[in-house]
């Protein structure tokens, strides 16, 4: 097991970027800055090791990172419709970013801080740790929070994100990982073939603005349906409406359904690989990069639509209208416990 830090000077921002690696050649690098997930790499079928997640090759764009590239997301994921939420009687509002809309927690979330790290070695594993600190009323919200996120990898191959959090004050509180996961290898192809696997037989509508709508669809007979493994294509290639406002592809809120072992399952038949995802999350929002326009210089070359899928593991703003769904409300004092272990393997 290896922990690495790299200073790095990013158009006079002093940021530090820290690689760790298994036992068995897997390897995880992410920055201070936003904790990026810069690289990701793992064997395919032949044992040639691989970057399978989306990076740029310049890092100074991740100061203007607006695909949150592998970014920490919070204190809300997704979208708050209107910028506005009401908790305890008191309206709160927040800076729109996405039209009229809060995005990903604003303009300056947790993507765009920079966070203490502390690395930690063991003997089965990698690691480190996030610390960060957002201040009563920054960006709207309220309370004080104080955040722990750990990144660790062990030697079964297994990336393991870990959050907690604190707030002085009843607030809300969603976090997720942005990462845009290509198991091609290299980003050598989109992830239309990616077949995916997920027990989820509900998904949200969304209206015309990607604002959940209240309903709850059952996936049965549309292809919005995992259950029993898809590929990616289909929703790409659809004429449901709910792939079209989407921009011909997934931006979706899927419910699981929590009876079995793993959530989710990706896999890309040419290299062999497989991610597993698992998680104490209610759901899970599937992006498959429809908005990704072919202007970006990545690591391996040209930015493109459907380059990536994120897998973001969250609970849902739209509690903050319809309470039957899985509230984000933190109460005052009140542990925030998020984990999601990512396990990779090839076939």
């Amino acid at each position: 097991m290896q922990a690495k830090t790299t200073p790095l000077s990013i158009d006079g921002h002093n940021w530090k970027e820290y690689t760790l690696t298994n036992n068995n050649g897997l390897s995880v690098s992410f920055l201070d800055f936003g904790g990026i997930i810069t690289s990701l790499i793992t064997p395919d079928k032949n044992g040639k090791f691989e970057n399978i997640v989306i990076g740029f090759d310049d890092y100074k764009d991740y100061l203007n990172n607006e695909n949150y590239f592998g970014a920490l997301i919070g204190r809300v994921s997704g979208r708050i419709a209107n910028s506005t939420f009401t908790l305890n009687g008191e309206t709160f509002q927040l800076p729109a970013n996405e039209g009229a809309h809060h995005l990903h927690g604003g303009p300056v979330g947790l993507h765009s801080v920079i966070w203490q790290v502390e690395l930690i070695e063991t003997a089965t594993s990698s690691g480190a740790v996030l610390y960060h600190t957002s201040l009563d009323g920054e960006a709207g919200y309220p309370g004080t929070v104080r955040y722990k996120v750990s990144y660790t990898l062990t030697n079964e191959d297994e990336f393991i994100i870990d959050y907690e959090a604190f707030s002085n004050k009843d607030t809300i509180l969603s976090l997720t990982n942005h990462s845009y996961f290509n198991l091609s290898g290299d980003l050598k192809e989109t992830v239309l073939n990616h077949e995916v696997k997920m027990n989820a037989s509900q998904f949200v509508e969304l209206d015309e603005e990607l604002i959940p709508t209240g309903r709850l669809l059952p996936v049965t007979d549309t292809v919005f349906d995992f259950t029993n493994g898809r590929k990616i294509a289909d929703g790409v290639h659809s004429d449901d409406p709910q792939n079209k406002l989407a921009g011909d592809g997934y931006d979706h809120f899927f419910l699981f359904d929590h009876n079995q072992t793993d959530n989710v399952i990706v896999t890309e038949e040419k290299s062999g690989r497989v991610l597993r995802v698992k998680t104490n999350q209610p759901a899970m929002v599937m992006y498959t990069a429809n908005s990704v326009d072919d202007s970006l210089k990545l690591k391996e070359g040209q930015s493109a639509k459907y380059l990536g899928v994120c897998l973001e593991t969250q609970s849902t703003p739209a509690s903050l209208k319809y309470p039957n769904f899985p509230s984000i409300t933190l109460r005052a004092n009140e542990k925030y416990h998020h984990t999601t272990t990512f396990s990779f393997s090839a076939q």
